[in-house]
């Protein structure tokens, strides 16, 4: 008995080193195909462009199902307890939303439900810019990248009329800085010519 553990000690390792060899030798014939064979690496490059293309089309897919699943989740949510529009409540809306949020963002797994309580909150503060800055800055990552997929999805009132309303100041104010330019060098002439 004991020349059979001697036995299968040495079939194991004439095996491994037949494996190290093997593969050793496979690592030398695919190196040297690489350096020299133009047609091996076209393949290589090919099988890589391939590769990259499936993985692009896959995080693709995957973001238009996240996309399609995110517009489900709110369409229902917002259907079932619809954001209240009465300014008497808006006050009340938004800080049980927010604290809802709070509590299911703290929790694994609940981050679909805490972004549309948090996106509720949004819908009914004033100043949605600033509440999206503390937003990014104190939510947890995954429940911010929803709450921007909603706004992206479905823009509340308060954040379109935000962003409409800012693409006009900003027209205004270019428009406002241009005159200020161009009265700045008038009365810069005026000043050089007294």
């Amino acid at each position: 008995m004991s020349q059979q553990p001697g036995a299968i000690q040495r079939v194991l390792a004439v095996t491994s080193v037949t494996a190290v060899v093997a593969l050793a030798g496979y690592a030398v014939y695919f190196d040297h195909q690489r350096r020299n064979n133009p047609n091996f690496r076209k393949s290589l490059k090919r099988k890589l462009k391939r590769h990259a293309e499936q993985e692009k089309l896959e995080k693709e897919r995957a973001k238009q199902q996240k996309l399609a699943q995110v517009g489900e989740y709110l369409s229902a949510e917002l259907a079932k307890d619809p954001v209240s529009t009465d300014p008497a409540q808006r006050e009340t809306v938004f800080t049980s939303n927010v604290e809802m949020g709070e509590k299911l963002a703290s929790a694994s797994g609940n981050e679909l439900e805490a972004a549309s309580k948090f996106y509720k909150a949004l819908s009914v503060y004033p100043n949605p810019a600033d509440l999206l800055g503390i937003y990014q800055r104190s939510v947890p990552e995954p429940v911010y990248e929803y709450i921007v997929l909603m706004i992206a999805i479905m823009p509340p009132v308060n954040v379109s009329t935000f962003l409409s309303g800012s693409a006009q100041s900003g027209s205004a104010a270019m428009a406002q800085a241009v005159a200020g330019q161009a009265d700045g060098a008038q009365s810069g002439v005026v000043e050089i010519d007294e």
